[in-house]
Protein backbone atom coordinates (compact mmCIF):
# COMPACT_ATOMS: atom_id res chain seq x y z
CA UNK A 1 0.00 0.00 0.00
CA UNK A 2 1.30 3.51 -0.76
CA UNK A 3 2.42 5.49 2.24
CA UNK A 4 0.26 8.49 3.12
CA UNK A 5 1.79 11.78 4.20
CA UNK A 6 1.38 12.72 7.85
CA UNK A 7 -1.22 15.50 8.06
CA UNK A 8 0.18 18.76 9.29
CA UNK A 9 -1.13 20.17 12.56
CA UNK A 10 -1.30 23.34 14.60
CA UNK A 11 1.12 23.09 17.49
CA UNK A 12 -0.32 24.52 20.73
CA UNK A 13 2.55 25.19 23.12
CA UNK A 14 2.59 26.37 26.70
CA UNK A 15 3.06 25.49 30.34
CA UNK A 16 0.24 23.07 31.09
CA UNK A 17 1.16 23.14 34.77
CA UNK A 18 -0.18 26.72 34.99
CA UNK A 19 -2.24 27.33 31.82
CA UNK A 20 -3.87 24.00 30.97
CA UNK A 21 -7.43 25.35 30.71
CA UNK A 22 -6.47 28.18 28.35
CA UNK A 23 -4.28 25.97 26.17
CA UNK A 24 -6.93 23.28 25.94
CA UNK A 25 -9.54 25.91 25.05
CA UNK A 26 -7.38 27.16 22.17
CA UNK A 27 -6.71 23.60 21.00
CA UNK A 28 -10.41 22.72 21.07
CA UNK A 29 -11.34 25.77 18.98
CA UNK A 30 -8.71 24.97 16.36
CA UNK A 31 -9.93 21.37 16.21
CA UNK A 32 -13.51 22.60 15.89
CA UNK A 33 -12.36 24.57 12.84
CA UNK A 34 -11.36 21.28 11.23
CA UNK A 35 -7.64 21.15 11.96
CA UNK A 36 -5.64 18.63 13.96
CA UNK A 37 -3.64 20.00 16.87
CA UNK A 38 -0.55 18.84 18.73
CA UNK A 39 -0.44 19.96 22.35
CA UNK A 40 3.08 20.44 23.68
CA UNK A 41 3.75 20.94 27.38
CA UNK A 42 6.81 22.99 28.32
CA UNK A 43 6.03 23.34 32.02
CA UNK A 44 9.11 22.68 34.11
CA UNK A 45 7.00 21.50 37.04
CA UNK A 46 4.27 19.80 35.06
CA UNK A 47 2.77 16.40 35.80
CA UNK A 48 0.38 16.46 32.80
CA UNK A 49 0.84 13.41 30.57
CA UNK A 50 -2.52 13.18 28.76
CA UNK A 51 -1.18 15.20 25.84
CA UNK A 52 0.43 14.53 22.51
CA UNK A 53 3.77 15.53 24.05
CA UNK A 54 4.41 15.84 27.75
CA UNK A 55 7.00 18.10 29.32
CA UNK A 56 9.20 15.05 29.91
CA UNK A 57 9.02 14.12 26.22
CA UNK A 58 10.15 17.62 25.27
CA UNK A 59 12.84 17.73 27.96
CA UNK A 60 14.24 14.42 26.68
CA UNK A 61 15.33 16.27 23.53
CA UNK A 62 17.79 18.36 25.55
CA UNK A 63 21.42 17.43 24.74
CA UNK A 64 21.86 16.60 28.40
CA UNK A 65 18.68 14.55 28.65
CA UNK A 66 15.48 15.24 30.56
CA UNK A 67 17.31 15.57 33.86
CA UNK A 68 19.10 18.68 32.59
CA UNK A 69 15.69 20.36 32.51
CA UNK A 70 13.43 18.75 35.04
CA UNK A 71 15.93 18.33 37.86
CA UNK A 72 16.99 21.97 37.97
CA UNK A 73 16.26 23.42 41.40
CA UNK A 74 16.38 26.97 40.04
CA UNK A 75 13.25 27.85 38.03
CA UNK A 76 15.02 30.39 35.83
CA UNK A 77 17.65 27.89 34.80
CA UNK A 78 14.99 25.23 34.23
CA UNK A 79 13.15 27.57 31.85
CA UNK A 80 16.41 28.30 30.01
CA UNK A 81 17.15 24.61 29.61
CA UNK A 82 13.57 23.86 28.51
CA UNK A 83 14.05 26.51 25.82
CA UNK A 84 16.99 24.51 24.50
CA UNK A 85 14.96 21.30 24.65
CA UNK A 86 11.95 22.80 22.85
CA UNK A 87 14.11 24.09 20.00
CA UNK A 88 15.62 20.63 19.56
CA UNK A 89 12.16 19.01 19.77
CA UNK A 90 10.59 21.32 17.20
CA UNK A 91 13.54 20.95 14.84
CA UNK A 92 12.69 17.28 14.50
CA UNK A 93 9.01 17.75 13.69
CA UNK A 94 7.87 17.39 10.09
CA UNK A 95 4.15 18.04 10.59
CA UNK A 96 4.11 21.70 11.66
CA UNK A 97 1.38 23.70 9.94
CA UNK A 98 1.61 26.56 12.42
CA UNK A 99 2.51 27.34 16.02
CA UNK A 100 0.48 29.14 18.66
CA UNK A 101 1.92 29.80 22.10
CA UNK A 102 0.50 31.25 25.31
CA UNK A 103 2.68 32.74 28.00
CA UNK A 104 3.80 35.42 30.37
CA UNK A 105 7.39 36.59 30.50
CA UNK A 106 8.84 33.13 31.08
CA UNK A 107 6.65 31.37 28.55
CA UNK A 108 7.27 34.01 25.91
CA UNK A 109 11.03 33.77 26.35
CA UNK A 110 10.77 29.98 26.24
CA UNK A 111 8.52 29.52 23.20
CA UNK A 112 9.56 32.27 20.77
CA UNK A 113 13.10 30.95 20.06
CA UNK A 114 11.54 27.75 18.67
CA UNK A 115 9.16 29.87 16.61
CA UNK A 116 12.06 31.89 15.18
CA UNK A 117 13.71 28.65 14.06
CA UNK A 118 10.79 27.91 11.73
CA UNK A 119 10.89 29.06 8.10
CA UNK A 120 9.45 32.42 7.18
CA UNK A 121 5.83 32.05 6.16
CA UNK A 122 4.96 29.31 8.67
CA UNK A 123 2.20 30.88 10.83
CA UNK A 124 3.49 31.84 14.28
CA UNK A 125 1.28 33.50 16.89
CA UNK A 126 2.39 34.26 20.44
CA UNK A 127 -0.28 35.39 22.90
CA UNK A 128 1.85 37.17 25.46
CA UNK A 129 1.44 39.56 28.34
CA UNK A 130 4.57 41.27 27.01
CA UNK A 131 3.05 42.01 23.61
CA UNK A 132 2.24 45.65 24.39
CA UNK A 133 5.88 46.45 25.20
CA UNK A 134 9.18 46.01 23.42
CA UNK A 135 8.74 42.79 21.44
CA UNK A 136 12.08 42.96 19.63
CA UNK A 137 13.82 40.39 21.90
CA UNK A 138 11.10 37.87 21.05
CA UNK A 139 10.23 38.63 17.42
CA UNK A 140 13.74 39.65 16.34
CA UNK A 141 13.76 39.47 12.51
CA UNK A 142 11.19 36.68 12.21
CA UNK A 143 7.49 36.86 11.26
CA UNK A 144 6.07 36.09 14.70
CA UNK A 145 2.71 37.75 15.42
CA UNK A 146 2.29 38.97 18.99
CA UNK A 147 -1.16 39.37 20.58
CA UNK A 148 -1.71 41.14 23.90
CA UNK A 149 -4.31 39.24 25.99
CA UNK A 150 -5.25 42.36 28.05
CA UNK A 151 -5.82 40.24 31.16
CA UNK A 152 -3.18 37.90 32.50
CA UNK A 153 -3.29 34.35 31.19
CA UNK A 154 -4.56 33.07 34.49
CA UNK A 155 -7.89 31.38 33.89
CA UNK A 156 -10.76 31.72 31.44
CA UNK A 157 -13.21 34.59 31.83
CA UNK A 158 -15.56 36.52 29.57
CA UNK A 159 -12.74 38.71 28.19
CA UNK A 160 -9.96 36.16 27.94
CA UNK A 161 -12.28 33.68 26.23
CA UNK A 162 -12.92 36.17 23.44
CA UNK A 163 -9.28 37.13 22.97
CA UNK A 164 -7.95 33.59 23.12
CA UNK A 165 -10.76 32.56 20.79
CA UNK A 166 -9.67 35.22 18.33
CA UNK A 167 -6.12 33.89 18.55
CA UNK A 168 -7.27 30.32 17.90
CA UNK A 169 -9.37 31.34 14.91
CA UNK A 170 -6.54 33.48 13.55
CA UNK A 171 -4.21 30.49 13.66
CA UNK A 172 -6.80 28.27 12.01
CA UNK A 173 -7.42 30.87 9.32
CA UNK A 174 -3.73 31.29 8.53
CA UNK A 175 -3.31 27.55 8.14
CA UNK A 176 -6.47 26.96 6.12
CA UNK A 177 -6.19 30.02 3.88
CA UNK A 178 -2.65 29.67 2.60
CA UNK A 179 -1.34 32.25 0.18
CA UNK A 180 -1.08 30.79 -3.34
CA UNK A 181 2.53 30.53 -4.52
CA UNK A 182 3.65 33.08 -7.06
CA UNK A 183 3.33 31.83 -10.61
CA UNK A 184 6.11 33.97 -12.05
CA UNK A 185 9.10 33.18 -9.85
CA UNK A 186 11.97 35.60 -10.29
CA UNK A 187 15.36 35.70 -8.57
CA UNK A 188 15.05 37.72 -5.36
CA UNK A 189 17.14 40.82 -4.76
CA UNK A 190 17.43 42.54 -1.39
CA UNK A 191 17.41 46.36 -1.31
CA UNK A 192 18.06 48.72 1.62
CA UNK A 193 16.14 51.99 1.72
CA UNK A 194 15.46 55.06 3.85
CA UNK A 195 12.98 57.82 3.15
CA UNK A 196 15.91 59.98 2.06
CA UNK A 197 17.06 57.38 -0.51
CA UNK A 198 13.62 56.27 -1.66
CA UNK A 199 13.84 57.89 -5.13
CA UNK A 200 17.01 55.95 -5.91
CA UNK A 201 15.67 52.60 -4.73
CA UNK A 202 12.36 53.07 -6.51
CA UNK A 203 14.11 53.88 -9.78
CA UNK A 204 16.51 50.93 -9.51
CA UNK A 205 13.80 48.43 -8.56
CA UNK A 206 11.58 49.64 -11.39
CA UNK A 207 14.46 49.17 -13.81
CA UNK A 208 15.16 45.64 -12.57
CA UNK A 209 11.65 44.37 -11.85
CA UNK A 210 11.40 42.71 -15.26
CA UNK A 211 14.00 40.17 -14.17
CA UNK A 212 14.15 40.28 -10.37
CA UNK A 213 11.76 40.07 -7.43
CA UNK A 214 12.79 43.27 -5.63
CA UNK A 215 12.45 43.00 -1.85
CA UNK A 216 13.02 46.29 0.00
CA UNK A 217 14.17 46.47 3.62
CA UNK A 218 13.92 49.60 5.77
CA UNK A 219 17.45 50.32 7.00
CA UNK A 220 16.44 50.84 10.62
CA UNK A 221 18.71 48.19 12.12
CA UNK A 222 16.20 45.35 12.11
CA UNK A 223 15.77 45.86 8.37
CA UNK A 224 19.42 45.28 7.60
CA UNK A 225 19.54 42.32 9.93
CA UNK A 226 16.42 40.83 8.34
CA UNK A 227 17.90 41.19 4.88
CA UNK A 228 21.13 39.52 5.95
CA UNK A 229 19.17 36.71 7.60
CA UNK A 230 17.66 36.01 4.18
CA UNK A 231 21.15 36.12 2.68
CA UNK A 232 22.31 33.50 5.20
CA UNK A 233 19.26 31.36 4.41
CA UNK A 234 20.04 31.43 0.68
CA UNK A 235 16.83 33.30 -0.07
CA UNK A 236 18.42 36.18 -1.99
CA UNK A 237 20.67 35.99 -5.04
CA UNK A 238 22.04 39.50 -4.72
CA UNK A 239 22.04 42.59 -2.51
CA UNK A 240 21.53 46.17 -3.68
CA UNK A 241 22.76 47.92 -0.54
CA UNK A 242 21.98 51.48 -1.54
CA UNK A 243 21.43 52.60 2.06
CA UNK A 244 24.31 51.64 4.37
CA UNK A 245 23.34 54.12 7.09
CA UNK A 246 23.11 51.41 9.76
CA UNK A 247 26.91 51.44 9.91
CA UNK A 248 26.86 55.09 10.98
CA UNK A 249 24.38 54.33 13.76
CA UNK A 250 26.43 51.38 14.98
CA UNK A 251 29.70 53.29 15.13
CA UNK A 252 28.27 56.51 16.57
CA UNK A 253 25.58 55.23 18.91
CA UNK A 254 22.43 55.88 16.90
CA UNK A 255 19.14 54.04 17.33
CA UNK A 256 19.12 52.37 13.89
CA UNK A 257 22.16 50.16 14.36
CA UNK A 258 22.23 46.68 12.86
CA UNK A 259 25.11 45.81 15.17
CA UNK A 260 28.70 44.84 14.61
CA UNK A 261 27.78 41.94 12.30
CA UNK A 262 26.34 44.11 9.51
CA UNK A 263 27.84 42.96 6.17
CA UNK A 264 29.11 39.69 7.68
CA UNK A 265 26.46 37.59 5.92
CA UNK A 266 27.51 39.20 2.63
CA UNK A 267 31.09 38.14 3.29
CA UNK A 268 30.28 34.61 4.43
CA UNK A 269 28.03 33.89 1.47
CA UNK A 270 30.02 35.68 -1.23
CA UNK A 271 26.69 36.92 -2.61
CA UNK A 272 26.94 39.63 -5.31
CA UNK A 273 26.82 43.05 -3.62
CA UNK A 274 26.15 46.35 -5.34
CA UNK A 275 26.02 49.20 -2.85
CA UNK A 276 26.44 52.85 -2.10
CA UNK A 277 26.71 55.33 0.77
CA UNK A 278 23.06 56.16 1.18
CA UNK A 279 22.22 58.19 4.32
CA UNK A 280 25.73 57.97 5.75
CA UNK A 281 25.37 61.72 6.18
CA UNK A 282 23.21 61.08 9.23
CA UNK A 283 22.88 59.31 12.56
CA UNK A 284 19.39 58.59 13.89
CA UNK A 285 17.98 59.35 17.31
CA UNK A 286 14.45 59.52 18.64
CA UNK A 287 12.87 62.82 19.72
CA UNK A 288 15.19 65.79 20.20
CA UNK A 289 15.37 65.39 23.98
CA UNK A 290 16.77 61.85 23.57
CA UNK A 291 19.90 62.98 21.69
CA UNK A 292 22.94 62.18 23.88
CA UNK A 293 24.38 65.18 25.67
CA UNK A 294 27.69 64.88 23.83
CA UNK A 295 25.89 65.55 20.55
CA UNK A 296 23.63 68.41 21.66
CA UNK A 297 25.83 71.06 20.01
CA UNK A 298 25.88 69.31 16.62
CA UNK A 299 23.89 70.03 13.46
CA UNK A 300 20.54 68.34 14.20
CA UNK A 301 17.47 68.08 12.00
CA UNK A 302 13.98 67.01 13.09
CA UNK A 303 12.90 64.43 10.53
CA UNK A 304 9.57 64.32 12.35
CA UNK A 305 8.30 64.69 15.92
CA UNK A 306 9.82 61.36 16.93
CA UNK A 307 13.02 61.16 14.87
CA UNK A 308 16.04 63.46 15.03
CA UNK A 309 18.92 63.26 12.55
CA UNK A 310 22.51 64.33 13.27
CA UNK A 311 24.88 65.31 10.46
CA UNK A 312 28.04 63.23 10.40
CA UNK A 313 31.39 65.03 10.29
CA UNK A 314 34.33 64.45 7.96
CA UNK A 315 36.20 62.59 10.69
CA UNK A 316 33.22 60.38 11.47
CA UNK A 317 32.59 59.63 7.81
CA UNK A 318 36.22 58.62 7.31
CA UNK A 319 35.87 56.15 10.16
CA UNK A 320 32.59 54.80 8.79
CA UNK A 321 33.94 54.41 5.27
CA UNK A 322 37.03 52.56 6.45
CA UNK A 323 34.92 50.22 8.60
CA UNK A 324 32.63 49.23 5.75
CA UNK A 325 35.52 48.87 3.31
CA UNK A 326 37.37 46.54 5.67
CA UNK A 327 34.28 44.37 5.91
CA UNK A 328 33.69 44.20 2.16
CA UNK A 329 37.33 43.47 1.39
CA UNK A 330 36.86 40.01 2.90
CA UNK A 331 34.03 39.02 0.55
CA UNK A 332 34.94 36.31 -1.97
CA UNK A 333 32.11 37.43 -4.23
CA UNK A 334 31.64 40.38 -6.60
CA UNK A 335 31.45 43.82 -5.00
CA UNK A 336 30.56 47.06 -6.79
CA UNK A 337 30.62 50.16 -4.58
CA UNK A 338 29.25 53.30 -6.19
CA UNK A 339 30.18 56.63 -4.59
CA UNK A 340 27.62 59.42 -5.27
CA UNK A 341 29.73 62.57 -5.38
CA UNK A 342 26.63 64.77 -5.64
CA UNK A 343 25.28 63.82 -2.22
CA UNK A 344 24.30 60.94 0.03
CA UNK A 345 20.63 61.65 0.72
CA UNK A 346 17.75 63.93 -0.16
CA UNK A 347 18.86 66.38 2.56
CA UNK A 348 22.51 66.23 1.47
CA UNK A 349 22.04 68.26 -1.69
CA UNK A 350 22.61 71.92 -2.64
CA UNK A 351 20.34 74.12 -0.55
CA UNK A 352 19.47 71.29 1.87
CA UNK A 353 20.25 71.21 5.58
CA UNK A 354 22.90 68.44 5.49
CA UNK A 355 24.71 69.51 2.31
CA UNK A 356 28.44 69.24 3.09
CA UNK A 357 30.64 68.34 0.10
CA UNK A 358 33.82 68.51 2.19
CA UNK A 359 32.56 65.94 4.68
CA UNK A 360 31.43 63.67 1.85
CA UNK A 361 34.82 64.04 0.17
CA UNK A 362 36.47 62.76 3.35
CA UNK A 363 34.20 59.70 3.20
CA UNK A 364 35.12 58.95 -0.40
CA UNK A 365 38.83 59.44 0.26
CA UNK A 366 38.75 57.06 3.23
CA UNK A 367 36.90 54.45 1.22
CA UNK A 368 39.42 54.69 -1.62
CA UNK A 369 42.29 54.34 0.86
CA UNK A 370 40.85 51.27 2.60
CA UNK A 371 39.06 49.44 -0.22
CA UNK A 372 41.10 46.78 -2.03
CA UNK A 373 40.19 46.71 -5.70
CA UNK A 374 40.44 43.59 -7.84
CA UNK A 375 38.76 41.96 -10.81
CA UNK A 376 35.83 41.15 -8.53
CA UNK A 377 35.89 44.24 -6.31
CA UNK A 378 35.38 47.58 -8.01
CA UNK A 379 34.98 51.12 -6.69
CA UNK A 380 33.16 53.57 -8.94
CA UNK A 381 33.03 57.33 -8.39
CA UNK A 382 29.82 58.75 -9.86
CA UNK A 383 29.41 62.52 -10.47
CA UNK A 384 25.73 62.45 -9.50
CA UNK A 385 23.52 62.71 -6.47
CA UNK A 386 22.34 59.38 -5.07
CA UNK A 387 18.73 60.12 -6.04
CA UNK A 388 19.53 61.24 -9.60
CA UNK A 389 18.14 59.09 -12.39
CA UNK A 390 21.62 58.72 -13.89
CA UNK A 391 22.95 57.28 -10.63
CA UNK A 392 20.06 54.83 -10.34
CA UNK A 393 20.58 53.71 -13.91
CA UNK A 394 24.24 53.01 -13.22
CA UNK A 395 23.35 50.97 -10.13
CA UNK A 396 20.94 48.88 -12.20
CA UNK A 397 23.58 48.35 -14.88
CA UNK A 398 26.07 47.01 -12.35
CA UNK A 399 23.44 44.71 -10.82
CA UNK A 400 22.74 43.19 -14.22
CA UNK A 401 26.47 42.68 -14.73
CA UNK A 402 27.25 40.89 -11.46
CA UNK A 403 24.04 39.07 -10.48
CA UNK A 404 23.58 35.98 -12.64
CA UNK A 405 20.06 35.05 -13.66
CA UNK A 406 19.28 31.41 -14.29
CA UNK A 407 16.88 28.63 -13.54
CA UNK A 408 16.42 28.47 -9.78
CA UNK A 409 15.47 25.97 -7.16
CA UNK A 410 12.58 27.94 -5.69
CA UNK A 411 14.11 27.94 -2.22
CA UNK A 412 13.17 31.56 -1.62
CA UNK A 413 10.00 32.65 0.12
CA UNK A 414 9.39 34.82 -2.94
CA UNK A 415 11.43 34.32 -6.08
CA UNK A 416 13.68 31.58 -7.31
CA UNK A 417 17.30 31.12 -6.43
CA UNK A 418 19.75 32.36 -9.03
Amino acid sequence: MPMTATPKAAYVIGTFDTKAAELQYVSDLIRAAGLPTVRVDVGTRSAETNLEFSARAVAACHPGGAAAVLECSDRGRAVTEMTVALRAFMAGRKDIAGIIGLGGSGGTALITPAMRDQPLGVPKLMVSTLASGNTAPYVDVSDIMMLFPVTDIAGLNHLSSVILGNAAHAMAGMIQRTVPPAQDLKPALGFTMFGVTTPCVQQVSAELSDVFDCQVFHATGTGGRAMEALVSAGMLCGVVDVTTTEAADFLLGGVCSAGSERFDAIVRSGIPWVGSCGALDMVNFWALDTVPQRYRGRLLHSHNANVTLMRTTAEELARIGSWIATKLNASPGPVRWLLPEGGLSSIDAPGQVFHDPQADAALFAAIEAAFVTSDLHRLVRVPHHINDAAFAQLVATHVREVVPVGEGSGKQASGAKC
